[in-house]
């Protein structure tokens, strides 16, 4: 079973594509050749999507978001998933559903106003530190430790290829606060910029995303005030899972757009070469070869729409 996208958007949906893609085209394709170049886009970037409400669709007005909802939020990063940059998208797409969600989702009222307002207006940047040298995805083995001395934890460790990580005014940090393995007795804490003992190690080189800033962060005995933990003490790993299936989804939504632009790219490249004197289009060959990106361009489409239906 599929799920036509006439079926899962509204009209009103596709007026915010509208007002989405003229955006991107006017003001982040023609730029994306040089932030690749600089591998970074500009930190201003993030000032213009908040002036258009864009980096809190899915809070509510209370903290500057306009609460529209999870589709109008697909919707973004499919029209982003189009600009020509993916390190564009993941970059604002790691502010917006990596990194501010645990704080609305587990912060207290004070911890809101304090750090998810500004961040959606952009006027603050934020990150998620996860992923250390030793691991990614297997959050259950996070080797950073946080001690609690009265009411400040004693933070330790190294979190490698966290996106926004040299932009970031924050960044929300998984650690260990007991010594047992496993799942139970990690914690998150909002480490803000310019805290002593925290530092930017490197930005990273990559091969990919080279326009979102990638950095390595390095807590030596960086000292942390409990205030600034999110929820409840032990209790992080569900917090960081509680998020996992929208940061799958909405990846797999930006990656589906980025290969229909390079399918149309394709196209309008076979329609324009000349090779023995006739267009690369009118060869059988390569007609069967774009027809075949096109089905799995749409299958993968379906694929995730299905998933956003779920």
């Amino acid at each position: 079973m599929t799920v036509p996208r006439s079926v899962l958007f509204s009209p009103e949906h596709e007026e915010f594509r509208g007002t989405v893609r003229r955006f991107v085209d006017k003001e982040i394709r023609p730029n994306v050749e040089q932030w690749e170049e600089e591998e970074q886009f500009p930190r201003e970037l993030f000032l213009r999507f908040g002036s258009l409400d864009l980096l809190g669709l899915q809070y509510p007005e209370a903290y500057g978001g306009t609460g529209a909802g999870i589709l109008y939020e697909a919707v973004l990063f499919e029209e982003l998933g189009r600009c020509g940059s993916g390190g564009v998208a993941a970059g604002i797409g790691a502010h917006v559903a990596i990194a501010t969600p645990p704080i609305f989702h587990f912060g207290s009222e004070e911890q809101r106003r304090r750090w998810l307002k500004p961040a959606i207006s952009g006027h603050l940047v934020a990150a998620l530190g996860v992923t250390e040298p030793s691991g990614g995805s297997d959050i259950a083995h996070v080797e950073s430790t946080a001690r609690r001395e009265g009411d400040t934890y004693i933070l330790n460790g190294t979190k490698i290829f966290i996106t926004n990580g040299v932009h970031a005014d924050l960044v929300v940090v998984l650690a260990r606060t007991t010594p047992e393995g496993g799942h139970h007795g990690l914690s998150l804490l909002v480490v803000e910029k310019n805290t002593p003992g925290f530092t930017v190690g490197r930005k990273l080189k990559k091969l990919g995303w080279r326009a979102s800033d990638t950095a390595e962060l390095v807590f030596q005995d960086c000292r942390v005030p409990v205030a600034n933990r999110l929820g409840k003490e032990n209790e992080g790993f569900q917090m960081v899972v509680a998020n996992f299936q929208w940061e799958r989804l909405w990846i797999a939504i930006m990656a589906v757009e980025e290969a229909q632009r390079s399918l149309e790219l394709a196209m309008e490249y076979a329609a324009n070469r000349v090779q023995f004197g006739k267009t690369l289009a009118s060869m059988p060959v390569i007609r069967h070869k774009i027809a075949d990106m096109a089905l799995a361009v749409q299958q993968a489409r379906h694929l995730t729409y299905h998933a956003l239906w779920l």
